[in-house]
C-alpha cells in the first residue's frame, strides 16, 4: 500500500525535481513541468464515476503518450482510471492505496521521464544503464 510519503521520496529523488502545491494539493514537477500530482475529484467527477468513484487518495500521472494511458487502463483497471475531464490529455489518475512500491516506482520514473528535457532525461538513463 503506497503513501504520499511514498511518492514524495520517489519522485524528489529524481533529477532537478521540486515539489509545489498545485490547486492547493501536493505536486512533483521537473524543470517546472507537472509529472504527478495529489487529485481529489471533483464534484462533477464524483457524479460521472457514481459507485466506481474511488474513496482513497489519488494520484494524477503524466504518461507518454495516449496509446500508454489507454494500455495501463487496459491491463489494470482496478488500479488506473480517468475522467472526462482527461480526455485526450495523457495522464492516468491512480487508486494511491492499491499501487505497489515498485509500480509506483515505475510509475513515478515513466512520469517523470515523460516531462523531463531530453538531455536531462538521456543523462538519467544512461547513468542507470538503460540508454
Amino acid at each position: 500500500m503506497a503513501s504520499w510519503d511514498d511518492v514524495r521520496r520517489l519522485a524528489l529523488a529524481l533529477p532537478e525535481t521540486s515539489e509545489r502545491p498545485a490547486y492547493g494539493s501536493a505536486a512533483w514537477r521537473v524543470r517546472d513541468k507537472l509529472f504527478v500530482w495529489e487529485r481529489p475529484l471533483r464534484r462533477k467527477e464524483l457524479e460521472e464515476l457514481g459507485e466506481a468513484a474511488p474513496d482513497g487518495p489519488i494520484l494524477g500521472a503524466r504518461v507518454e503518450d495516449l496509446s500508454a494511458k489507454e494500455a495501463l487502463l487496459a491491463a489494470e483497471p482496478e488500479l488506473y482510471f480517468t475522467t472526462a475531464h482527461f480526455d485526450g490529455y495523457p495522464s492516468v489518475l491512480v487508486r494511491l492505496e492499491r499501487i505497489g512500491e515498485a509500480d509506483l516506482g515505475e510509475l513515478v520514473a515513466e512520469a517523470w521521464l515523460s516531462r523531463a528535457p531530453r538531455r536531462l532525461a538521456r543523462r538519467y538513463l544512461e547513468e542507470r544503464g538503460l540508454g
